[in-house]
């Protein structure tokens, strides 16, 4: 066994393609993107939840709600019970889980709830460039309708990622209402339009490209939202005044296009009006957006509000959206506030039972008192603390950042030489 993992690792990984470890610097990197997000959340109100790894296929295939070219990558197999079973998935989104654990749990009541999430994702990838295996933060306004819970959860968004120290967030705004109401004048029957919304929503240029390529008064409306972009909601305003009776449909969907603009005109939340921005999930209904840090794109989410009918779950309007942990810890600098909040103290003792067990009760009080208690071992690298502490038969030596040495006779007066409780 132990040749044939040998012979392995001369030929190939040991980790599965597609899969990623995280180094102990990349972790701190991870829970500071988690532990702040989560603080953000709670301040506005959003609620944690989890849902399990393992949901039924049909969950995301009944109601159409991911697009063919999704579907075509989950991780899909029989979940065996006798000679019956039941097709599951690994999770390929979270919205979905998150809209069916808020439809078992609301038992009749219809209240709004703001939940929270972070949760792994999977989808198939063959080149081995891309994880099979991502993480995202996301949150999800269930039973919020309107404009003001659209720009509630882009405000969120943008705001936690400032507070994670990532700078510069900006949003690029589309709007799928708009595009169905597009379509509909444009392709021919409803399976050509759904097909099309699939392919610009999975990011096809050319599907986009062909719905300008139209002549007349909807042609020329097309034209000016693909082609053109808009840090205001001016564009989307000249479009509305060139809506007639006959574009009333559209008319409705770009008024709440630009409603949403509005309010965030009004906070100061930037972000850039793209048509062609438009991805994601074949469930949204609304407003769009995707989150991007320079280059970086690191979020998305949008208002679905045909989600939750789609799934028997009654009327409820709802939006949300999700931020992509795996590219944000580029941006989160190491060292810049993912420290450890701990103060760190390495103990250096004789390897007599004496001494180890004088080294056990101090590190015991260290640890009370707020410290990272390390004790000291053959081999182990002694530069991560700053602080070394020997302990000797009948004292204690201390040495501090600077190389000064203090003996103390007690565990008490460690603490209050280097600060603790």
């Amino acid at each position: 066994m132990t040749q044939s993992l040998e012979k392995r690792g001369q030929e190939a990984s040991l980790k599965c393609r597609g899969c990623y470890d995280m180094q102990p610097g990349e972790m701190a990197q991870f829970r500071h993107i988690e532990d702040v997000f989560r603080d953000s959340c709670l301040k506005w109100g959003y609620q944690e939840v989890k849902t399990p790894t393992l949901e039924y296929m049909h969950l995301f295939t009944s109601t159409g709600t991911l697009t063919m070219g999704k579907l075509s990558r989950v991780y899909s197999f029989l979940d065996w019970d006798g000679w019956s079973g039941e097709r599951v998935v690994l999770r390929p989104d979270c919205t979905i889980p998150v809209a069916r654990m808020y439809i078992e749990g609301k038992a009749g009541r219809s209240d709004p709830a703001k939940l929270f999430y972070v949760m792994n994702v999977f989808a198939f990838e063959d080149s081995g460039r891309e994880s099979r295996e991502k993480w995202q933060c996301g949150a999800e306004f269930l039973g919020g309708s309107g404009p003001l819970a659209d720009a509630e959860l882009m405000s969120l968004a943008v705001n936690a990622l400032g507070a994670m120290g990532v700078k510069g967030a900006r949003l690029r705004l589309s709007h799928v209402g708009v595009l169905r109401e597009l379509l509909k004048g444009l392709a021919s029957g409803e399976d050509d339009q759904r097909e099309m919304l699939d392919q610009i929503l999975d990011g096809n240029c050319e599907a986009l490209a062909r719905i300008k390529n139209n002549e007349g008064e909807l042609g020329k409306l097309v034209s000016l939202l693909v082609d053109h972009t808009s840090s205001s909601a001016s564009l989307l305003k000249n479009c509305r005044s060139m809506c007639g009776a006959n574009l009333a449909a559209l008319g409705k969907a770009l008024d709440d296009f630009v409603a949403v603009a509005e309010l965030l005109d009004s906070v100061g939340c930037p972000y850039e009006i793209d048509m062609g921005s438009a991805r994601g999930f074949e469930y949204y209904t609304g407003v769009t957006f995707q989150v991007f840090c320079g280059a970086s794109n690191v979020g998305a989410g949008g208002r679905y509000d045909a989600l939750i009918p789609l799934m028997e779950g009654g009327d409820v309007p709802a939006s949300g959206f999700g931020l992509y942990m795996d590219r944000m810890l580029s941006l989160v600098q190491a060292g810049a506030g993912v420290q450890s909040p701990w103060k760190g103290i390495l103990i250096e003792t004789a390897h007599t039972p004496g001494a180890v067990k004088a080294s056990f009760d101090i590190a015991r009080v260290l640890r009370d008192g707020g410290f990272v208690a390390d004790l000291g071992l053959p081999g182990q690298r002694t530069n991560l603390w700053s602080w070394k502490l020997a302990v000797e038969p009948n004292a204690y030596v201390l040495t501090g950042p600077d190389g000064m040495k203090s003996e103390v006779a007690s565990p008490l007066e460690v603490l209050r030489l280097v600060g603790g409780r």
